[in-house]
């Protein structure tokens, strides 16, 4: 190099180091800092934060025989590992995310792998240079990208306010596996305000390229990270009053990759330390609307993500089912957005048990009504149709009836095979808790009530006229109040008239505005309820919003924690399973050849709640499939 040569790189340096003093790391270019990088003039333990608005990206190097593989184990896990650009063997040049740069020298620091071991720290990959003539670059989407868009949108960076990296953690979420690459997802964590969750979903929904949207929003538990104050890279990033941990993919999800997989010889960057591309993040296009966040439980705190879409899809369902056509006063009764709620929860449960059964008609056998068992059948085959472990428990009396029931709704197709029927009886105190929990597990983590005898304030149980019919019901509501002391159990009761297992949540208004109210209000509230002129209403609207739900492409990621591929071709086994007319007209005739008469009138007729199945039910089911169709 001649003198004049190292005069102008010398004055280049400072220059760059007089930029540091005055401008900051954010507001310098990329080709400025990679400079610097390369130059080792920074001492810097993360990225966060440097060049605003820029894409940085996690780097992975693996040999070239593995390196198909692994990109098909980035394409089936886009959320972590959202791929900005893969190299030709040899090349650490990548003009397409930046026009000067030598990927060994321009992270921060580098990690060196050997059989899944990690054998250095490195400022420097030069001296590897003939290893790396036989290897390919991956350079990986970074969370650290959407940063300025989240500070635009008002919302705080505690880690960059704080002056550390971002935590970052292993969580039990398996991604999907391309051998030889399989790892659990990693996430990074970012505390924030609950009253910006939705503007920070929005802020980062479309830029896939940065992870996109959170994963997950709430306790850490859910992922299976047990301790924020012990991040597994990173560091800890304390969380203001009033914070949410909110977790993204994470980028060194490829690390995990390459630590499993054992390759002889791998590089990566090190965890924070990324590599600043020269692409800026400006191809944002506004979201119609934009997704919604909801809580969905508050032990453990859990929000979850639907799209505007949706969720108005599901508000006009709950609108066309809370009609009162027997003119009960149950409009009194409605809180609006419960469907959708109560909707949400059930689709991130695992097993759900439904009850149902209302022995109103207490002179005849059976003493069963028809509202009930068919809501909470279409309830039942929607969720069996998910994937979903669902039981039914009723009255012990009732056993024999219900399993009539249910072997004719496998019959009719309504459920493609039967589902476990199940009765409760108290044996002891704890006899609720034995029952929701084998041996510390939790069987069910959602109660679905429909159109079941609700325990009042007295501790009988009352039909709409005011009569006690306690001999005949079977305390299920103990399940319910059990459930309310466990962490991740959550309840939804559906009724019509608020003396169902569920309703004491509106029992103020019950007796305010409903006949006999004062009596026969229920006393056992549900986290969810969801009102409707007739019960079987409220279990088909839930059937189609649990539809709408796992057909929206915002809620399907958020379920699959953004790891393996969409859900979205399966919607064609699920349409099937919805409520239909010619089923739920077959169900009745044969609900009526069982004897199970109409709630209002006591006749074994083609009716419901006094209401003719014939242009009144059957039109209902039209309107809720009409919607989820549009």
């Amino acid at each position: 190099m001649t003198s004049r040569m190292a005069s102008s790189e010398l004055k280049k340096n400072l220059e760059d180091e007089e930029m540091l003093l005055t401008g900051g790391l954010k507001s310098l270019l990329p080709h400025v800092l990679r400079r610097v990088i390369r130059c080792n003039r920074l001492s810097i333990s993360n990225t966060s934060g440097m060049a605003e608005g820029y894409k940085q990206a996690n780097i992975v190097i693996l040999h070239k025989s593995l390196a198909d593989d692994f990109e098909k184990f980035c394409r089936a896990n886009d959320g972590p590992l959202p791929l900005l650009s893969r190299s030709q063997p040899g090349d650490w040049q990548c003009p397409s995310l930046s026009s000067d740069a030598d990927i060994r020298t321009d992270c921060p620091q580098y990690r060196m792998y050997e059989h899944g071991v990690c054998t250095g720290s490195l400022k420097s990959l030069k001296e590897y240079s003939e290893q790396l003539k036989d290897m390919v670059t991956f350079y990986l989407g970074c969370s650290f990208s959407f940063e300025k868009a989240v500070q635009t949108a008002g919302i705080p960076i505690r880690n960059i306010e704080q002056k550390c990296n971002v935590s970052m953690y292993k969580t039990a979420v398996p991604c999907y596996s391309v051998s030889p690459f399989c790892c659990n997802l990693i996430v990074t964590m970012r505390p924030i305000p609950e009253s910006k969750l939705e503007a920070a979903v929005l802020a980062t929904s479309e830029l896939k390229e940065a992870h996109g949207a959170p994963i997950h929003m709430g306790d850490p538990g859910l992922l299976g990270i047990q301790d924020l104050s012990k991040p597994d890279y990173g560091d800890t990033v304390h969380l203001h009053p009033g914070d949410i941990p909110v977790f993204w993919a994470c980028g060194v999800t490829g690390v995990e990759a390459v630590i499993n997989s054992r390759a002889p010889l791998a590089f990566t960057h090190s965890p924070g330390c990324m590599f600043i591309t020269d692409l800026k993040n400006d191809n944002v296009r506004s979201l119609r609307g934009g997704p919604q966040v909801h809580c969905i439980s508050q032990d453990p705190l859990h929000f979850s993500v639907v799209s505007a879409e949706a969720a108005e899809k599901i508000k006009t369902l709950e609108t066309l089912i809370g009609v009162d056509p027997g003119e009960r006063g149950i409009t009194h009764l409605l809180r609006q957005g419960e469907l959708l709620r109560a909707c949400l929860a059930m689709s991130h449960a695992r097993s759900v048990l439904i009850t149902t059964g209302f022995p109103t008609h207490f002179t005849y056998e059976p003493p069963e009504e028809n509202d009930g068992p068919p809501g909470a059948l279409a309830i039942a085959a929607i969720l069996q149709a998910l994937g979903k472990e669902v039981a039914i428990v009723t009255d012990q009396r009732a056993m024999d009836l219900h399993k009539k029931i249910i072997e004719e709704a496998v019959q009719l197709g309504i459920l493609k095979k039967s589902i476990p029927l199940l009765s409760y009886q108290r044996e002891s105190a704890d006899s609720a808790l034995k029952f929701l929990c084998d041996n510390g597990r939790l069987r069910f983590d959602h109660l679905i009530a429909i159109e079941r005898a609700g325990m009042a304030a007295d501790g009988n149980y009352y039909n709409a006229r005011k009569v006690n019919i306690k001999h005949l019901v079977d305390p299920i509501d103990e399940l319910f109040l059990a459930a309310q002391t466990i962490p991740g159990v959550t309840t939804t009761g559906v009724g019509d008239g608020g003396n169902e297992l569920g309703m004491g949540k509106v029992k103020d208004a019950v007796k305010k505005h409903i006949k006999n109210g004062d009596v026969i209000a229920c006393d056992v509230e549900a986290d969810f309820t969801v009102v409707a002129g007739v019960s079987n209403w409220g279990g088909y609207a839930i059937a189609c919003a649990l539809y709408i739900l796992r057909t929206c492409k915002t809620h399907d990621r958020y379920l699959r924690r953004a790891v393996g591929f969409p859900q979205l071709p399966q919607s064609v086994g699920w349409l099937p399973a919805l409520p239909s007319v010619s089923k739920e007209e077959k169900l009745l005739k044969s609900l009526v050849r069982l004897g199970v008469r109409s709630g209002k009138t006591a006749s074994l007729e083609m009716e419901v709640d006094g209401l003719p199945f014939y242009n009144t039910h059957s039109l209902m089911i039209e309107k809720l499939l009409q919607e989820v169709q549009q």
